[in-house]
This record gives structure tokens, sequence and C-alpha cells, in this order.
């Protein structure tokens, strides 16, 4: 193994994501005013806490991930468990990363235990069965236009050597049926673990701008990622 290969972040299997509402706001470039009164759906959430904070600010907010099948204990667990081992590989590779945002790897760990508990408090309740749902792309269990804005973070493009091509184009499909017309589907980052740019985007791209729909490359202001400065904007 080179050098440069050593240096490379390792997944093995799909990681459970524990992230904040400020970072789907930096992500995907949310600005709240926008979203009041908007049906919003964060696909692949894991326990991430942006859907309870949202429901907090006044937004109509839900998450789908195969994930809600399990209890919130084992969520919690599971989770623990995933934050303590990707703090430990961030520690040996601490200097391929932006720490503008976080600053360092424990206030990374802390934010990600914060937003875990926050999870775990609003999937408990008596309402989490209505806004966590489970399921997995490419097949999502909502009506067609239910949506106004569909957000998926760190599963689609990141997992480019798990998930071919044709997954991709039929999740992104998905993602855009239970869109509603008029609104949009955001995709972050655009980047593998390799951090190198997903190498079929040009083809996914041309392929949705064909199918008529308004697919462009935006700005995110999350700096930590290698080269995680853009999220996919498909405007159906």
């Amino acid at each position: 193994m080179s050098m440069e290969q050593k240096r490379e972040y390792e997944q093995i299997g799909v990681a459970m994501t524990s992230r904040s509402y400020v970072e789907y706001e930096k992500m995907f470039m949310l600005q709240r005013a926008d979203l009041f009164g908007k049906r919003v759906l964060d696909v692949a959430g894991g326990a991430s806490s942006f859907t309870s904070e949202a429901r907090q600010f006044g937004i109509y907010a839900e998450a789908v991930d195969p994930l809600y099948a399990k209890s919130p204990s084992a969520i919690s667990d599971h989770g623990m468990q995933e934050i303590e081992l990707v703090a430990a590989k961030m520690a040996k590779l601490t200097d391929v990363y932006d720490w503008t945002f976080y600053g360092n790897v424990e206030n990374h760990k802390a934010g990600r235990i914060q937003a875990l508990q926050r999870f775990i408090e609003d999937f408990s309740s008596a309402e989490g069965s209505i806004r966590y749902h489970t399921a997995a792309l490419p097949s999502l269990p909502f009506e067609s236009e239910s949506f106004d804005l569909v957000m998926c973070s760190h599963f689609l493009f990141l997992y480019e050597e798990q998930f071919d091509y044709a997954f991709h184009v039929g999740a992104v499909r998905e993602l855009l049926r239970v869109c509603k017309p008029g609104g949009e589907v955001r995709i972050y980052p655009l980047m593998s673990f390799r951090t190198v740019e997903y190498s079929r985007l040009p083809d996914l791209i041309n392929e949705f701008a064909l199918a008529g729909f308004t697919v462009k490359k935006r700005e995110a202001s999350l700096p930590f990622l290698p080269n995680s400065h853009q999220f996919l904007s498909i405007k159906k």
C-alpha cells in the first residue's frame, strides 16, 4: 500500500451519521426562513438531529433510514461505537481535514454525541414514529410529489466503490419522484472516500439534465473533507 493510500479514510459498509442542524445549514446552504411552511425530507439521515432541531424551529421535517428499524437503545449503542471509531480514524489523519468549523477531533466527537442524544430523544418520543420512516434507497415509502426539499448527505457519491452507477441513478430518480414540482433535491458531498469527485458525476448530471431537470453544482460552506466544497442541486 502506498503512502497516499494510507492517508485515505477507510470505510467498510455504510457508516451511521450523527450530524447537527447547523452542519446541514452549511452542507446544503439552507436558510431557515425559506423552510417555513415547506415539507422537508432527510434521506439516509441516520441519527442526525436535523429533523428534531428543524421541528423545534417550526419546520415540517421528516427523515428516512433503514436504521430506524432498530430500537432507540440499539441505535444509541451503535451510534456511540461509530463515533468512537470515527474519532480514532480522524486522530490519525488530522492534517487531512480543514478544522475551521469543528476546531479539533474532540470538538467534532462532542458534536456527534450531542446530535445523537438529540436524535434519540426525538426518535423515542410519542411523535417519533410519525417523522422517522424505515426504508432504504432506491425505494422510499412516500407518495410522489410529497416534499418541497429532499436532502441526502454523506451517502450517495461518497460510497462510489460500494454502489454502482445504476444504483445512483435509481436513487436520484427516487429522490426526484418524492419531490414536488418546483421543489429541489440536494446531495452532498460530490466526492468519494478517495476525496476525488464521483467519477460518474458528469454522466449523471447529463442524464438528468436531458430528462428536463435543472442540475447544478453549488457551493457549500462546510470546509472539512478535502474537495467537499460543493453540493448537487436538482430542481424539478
